[in-house]
C-alpha cells in the first residue's frame, strides 16, 4: 500500500470565478445543475456543413479565450480579497488545450505559441509575477493543476496559487470527437443511464485561488471550501478505453480520502466524471464500488456534465467549482438526461430534483484518455 503524504498546512479555496454556457458567475451554473436544465443548443460559432449536427453548450457570440481568462483570474482574485499588490509574486497554474493561434501558425512562429508561453503571458497580464505552469493533460489537466497547487501550499512552498483553466468549443476539437464517433447522437448527455450515446462539448473558463488556511486567516479572508484531499493514479490500460474494473480511479479516490483523513461513510456527494459514454460510465461505477465499499450504494451521485457539457482541460475545475457551490448551498445537482437504470452502473443517482444534504464532504472525479485519473475531496470550511 502506498504512503499518502500531506503537508502540515490545511488548504482552502478563497476565490472562484467562472464563465460557462449558462452565463457569467457561479450562481447561473449552480442553478442549472440543481434544476437539471441542460445548456445544449445548435452550434453557431463555426460552420458545421457536412458534419454531424450535434449540439454543444456554448456561450452566445464568439468569446475570446485570452480575454475570458483575464477576466476570471481577476474576478477570482477579487473574491479572495487580493488587491493588485496582493497578486504580485503569486504563481499561476493554467490548464489549457493550448494557444488557439498555434494550429494555424507558421512553423517558425510555433514556439511563440506554446502552452507555457501562453501561461506566462496570462500571468503578466493579470499581475501574477510568480512562476507559471501549463497543464495540457486532457480532461485531468485542471484537476492535476489543483492537486499540484494544493500540495505546494500544504508543504509551505507557497501561501497561495491561482489555478485557471479555459476551453471554448471550437471547430478542430469538435471534428476530432465527431470523427471518433464520441458525440451523443440524440443531442443529450445521459450519464450512467440506459440508452446513453456519448458526450457533448461545452465552454468553460474558470479560476480559483488555492491558499493556506493560516494565510487566509491572517488576512481575514473567508474560505469558500476546504480542499481536504487529492489523489492521482494511472491505469496505462489503453490509449482511450478505461480499465473496466476502475482500479486506477479507485486508487485516486482512496488516496484523496487518506489525505483528508475522511472515511467513505462521510462522503455526502460525488460529482462523477460521468461522460455519458458506455464504457467510461461503467468503469467509473466499478471504481466507486471498489473505493467506497458499502457506501457506494447509498452516496448520492450525479454528473454535472449532463448540464454544462465536456469542457476538456477546463472541465475538472468547472466541476470542482460546481461541487463547492452545491456543498455551500446544501443541495445536490441533478443527473440530467436519465432514461432508465443500467445494471452496469448500480449507483444512487440524484434524479428528478435536487436533493438537500447535511453532508460536509464531497468528491469531484475526473478521468482522461490514456488512463489518467484524479479525485479532489472538498469540505465545508
Amino acid at each position: 500500500m502506498s504512503v499518502v503524504r500531506r503537508g502540515p498546512r490545511s488548504v482552502v479555496v478563497t476565490g472562484a470565478a467562472v464563465l460557462s454556457a449558462l452565463g457569467r458567475g457561479v450562481q447561473p451554473l449552480l442553478s442549472a445543475a440543481l434544476d437539471g436544465a441542460p445548456a445544449f443548443a445548435p452550434v453557431r460559432r463555426f460552420d458545421l456543413s457536412g458534419r454531424q449536427l450535434a449540439p454543444a453548450a456554448t456561450c452566445p457570440g464568439s468569446p475570446v479565450l485570452t480575454d475570458e481568462l483575464d477576466r476570471v483570474v481577476g474576478e477570482a482574485c477579487d473574491e479572495a480579497g487580493l488587491s493588485t499588490a496582493g497578486r504580485a509574486g503569486l504563481p499561476l497554474h493554467l490548464a489549457v488545450h493550448g494557444d488557439p493561434a498555434l494550429a494555424r501558425a507558421a512553423a517558425p512562429e510555433r514556439p511563440a505559441h506554446g502552452a507555457d508561453v501562453f501561461a506566462d503571458a496570462l500571468a503578466r497580464r493579470t499581475g501574477l509575477s510568480g512562476p507559471s505552469r501549463a497543464y495540457t493533460s486532457a480532461c485531468v489537466a485542471s484537476s492535476t493543476a489543483v492537486a499540484d497547487a494544493a500540495a505546494a501550499v500544504a508543504h509551505g512552498h507557497a501561501d497561495r496559487i491561482v489555478v485557471a483553466a479555459g476551453y471554448l468549443v471550437e471547430a478542430d476539437q469538435f471534428a476530432v470527437f465527431e470523427a471518433g464517433r464520441a458525440l451523443a447522437r440524440d443531442g443529450r448527455v445521459r450519464p450512467f443511464s440506459s440508452g446513453r450515446t456519448g458526450l457533448l462539448l461545452g465552454d468553460g473558463v474558470v479560476a480559483v485561488v488555492v491558499e493556506a488556511a493560516s494565510a487566509a486567516r491572517a488576512r481575514r479572508a473567508r474560505p469558500l471550501a476546504v480542499l481536504a484531499g487529492w489523489g492521482r493514479a494511472g491505469d496505462a490500460y489503453h490509449v482511450c478505453k478505461p480499465r473496466p474494473d476502475g482500479a486506477g480511479l479507485a486508487r485516486a479516490i482512496t488516496d484523496a480520502l487518506h489525505r483528508g483523513r475522511v472515511g467513505p461513510e462521510r462522503i455526502g456527494y460525488v460529482n462523477a466524471h460521468g461522460s455519458g459514454t458506455a464504457m467510461s460510465d461503467t468503469a467509473e461505477a466499478a471504481a466507486l464500488h471498489r473505493a467506497l465499499g458499502d457506501s457506494a450504494a447509498t452516496v448520492p451521485v450525479s454528473s454535472t456534465k449532463s448540464v454544462h457539457g465536456q469542457a476538456l482541460e477546463a472541465g475538472a475545475l468547472l466541476e470542482l467549482v460546481v461541487t463547492i457551490a452545491a456543498l455551500r448551498a446544501g443541495r445536490l445537482p441533478v443527473n440530467a438526461g436519465f432514461l432508465g437504470p443500467d445494471e452496469t452502473c448500480p449507483l444512487n443517482l440524484v434524479l428528478d430534483r435536487a436533493l438537500d444534504t447535511p453532508s460536509d464532504h464531497a468528491l469531484s472525479l475526473t478521468t482522461a484518455f490514456g488512463g489518467a485519473n484524479t479525485a479532489l475531496l472538498v469540505g465545508t470550511p
